[in-house]
């Protein structure tokens, strides 16, 4: 895949909570996962160790901190980090705050779902969304200005 034809290039993926010189964060629309985000490498690469190793521990400085904000403002279950790159070929880390009561859980938010959705938590979590971009933005900003 290309730069021209990656849709990370194209376009910022979701919601843009911050977005800094080497990679941005995003809040993705998924379906009963409110609290679903995505760490992206603003360059296109396609893995990891395609990055220096000074981008590397940059990107996953970052991801550790978005996981920790995430932890202090939600306090989640668990929460799940993935960079699986197969239906896009542009560095990216998912950051998933996960609860024993979601749909999916224990098994991953791409399997299939283990017991019915719970409009009343998850929009619980959604009212929280707010808050939580604004700590987010305010962290990544301090740590990579």
């Amino acid at each position: 895949m290309t730069a021209q034809a990656c849709v990370l290039c194209m376009q910022d993926g979701g919601a843009l909570i911050w977005r800094g010189d080497k990679l941005r964060l995003i809040r993705a629309a998924e379906e009963g996962f409110p609290a679903f985000y995505r760490v992206v490498w603003n360059e296109h690469v396609a893995e990891l160790s395609d990055l220096s190793d000074a981008d590397r521990n940059l990107c996953m400085q970052a991801v550790a901190e978005v996981e920790r904000v995430m932890r202090q403002v939600l306090a989640p279950t668990k929460i799940n980090l993935a960079a699986l790159g197969n239906m896009v070929a542009h560095l990216h880390w998912h950051v998933i705050a996960r609860y024993d009561w979601d749909s999916h859980f224990p098994a991953a938010v791409w399997a299939s779902a283990q017991r019915a959705r719970d409009a009343d938590k998850e929009s619980a979590v959604a009212a929280q969304l707010e808050l939580l971009d604004a700590h987010l933005a305010q962290r990544l900003s301090t740590l990579f200005p």
